[in-house]
């Protein structure tokens, strides 16, 4: 039970220095006054000071002189236990500190659209976790409205995917990565997986998992069916859930436009358990160019920045395969 406010930090309003607890800490490893003083690089005359000064803000004797040195009371080696651990928590959170400013020790939230988190965000975590295991990593995966909102809170340090609008352009900086293209998934076994030469005409047919009204690959989809001369899906089930979409069109009829590398990812032996493969129907769909976005003249912690280079070199990789 945390102790009330009037009875916290009564050392410390009485005078408590670092260097007494240092002191303390030593003489119960020498049990020679002067010793300990040579630990702290003091003479014996100012540690004894220091001592008289400890035992007058704790209130209690915490030592006593014998022929071959000191022997601490049980004050002195209940404060000289404390001590001991606040030292070398102090040498475990120095160490911490150190790790951090060389940028191997932190934590890093990235943001990343459906199809770059399988694409990059995934193989840049697997490298992070060879060379940096004590990065702690947080993935966030959503829409790219969402994600500008959060990294200009400073809830994420960076993120894949696009600028749309919802906020101030001139508060991001996007680096051009790729447009995503889309394909059509549907459960194993569904209909038009056995249909000789399927067409879009023949999805149409079907029930359909889309984006909410006004997400981007909704709206580049029906575009796309729209200047083809093609009308909307009829019956539709909006939902932004990636898992969701999934677990839809794997047990139903339904189809949705995915992004390709994320279709490839669950289609693959059917991955995680997946049941959904991509349609045979030629869809020329691209969703626009996503960026790798940051915050503009922002400068990335040490961690962030070593995350940051990995998933950049993820992506020059990519583009070279």
């Amino acid at each position: 039970m945390p102790l009330p406010q009037t009875e916290r930090d009564q050392l410390a309003r009485r005078g408590l220095k670092l260097n007494q607890l240092r002191l303390i800490a030593a003489l119960a490893e020498t049990g020679q006054v002067g010793s300990a003083a040579a630990q702290l690089a003091i003479t014996q005359p100012a540690a004894s000071r220091l001592l008289a000064d400890l035992e007058r803000i704790v209130g209690t004797p915490l030592y006593a002189r014998h022929a071959r040195g000191v022997a601490l009371t049980r004050a002195g080696e209940a404060l000289a236990l404390q001590a001991q651990r606040m030292m070398h928590q102090l040498d475990v959170t120095q160490s911490e500190i150190a790790q951090m400013d060389r940028g191997i020790r932190g934590r890093v939230s990235i943001g990343s659209v459906t199809g770059p988190a399988l694409d990059i965000v995934l193989p840049t975590l697997r490298q992070t976790r060879l060379h940096h295991p004590d990065i702690e990593k947080a993935i966030l995966v959503e829409t790219s409205d969402v994600l500008a909102e959060r990294l200009l809170a400073g809830e994420i340090d960076f993120y894949l995917g696009r600028h749309v609008g919802n906020v101030d352009g001139r508060a991001l900086s996007l680096a051009p990565v790729a447009a995503e293209p889309l394909v059509l998934i549907a459960r194993r076994g569904h209909p038009l997986t056995r249909k000789p030469d399927p067409e879009i005409s023949d999805s149409l047919e079907y029930d359909w998992v889309l984006q909410p009204p006004g997400g981007l690959m909704r709206r580049t989809f029906e575009l796309f069916l729209l200047e083809n001369g093609y009308a909307l899906p009829r019956r539709v089930v909006d939902t932004s859930s990636m898992m969701m979409t999934l677990a839809i069109v794997g047990e139903t009829n339904s189809i949705a436009p995915f992004a390709r590398s994320a279709a490839n990812f669950f289609g693959a032996a059917q991955r995680l358990g997946s049941s959904i493969t991509s349609l045979p129907i030629e869809l020329d769909v691209l969703v626009s160019t996503y960026s790798l976005v940051t915050r503009r003249n922002d400068v990335l912690p040490p961690a962030s920045a070593r995350v940051h280079a990995i998933l950049e070199q993820t992506i020059a990789q990519g583009m070279g395969r």
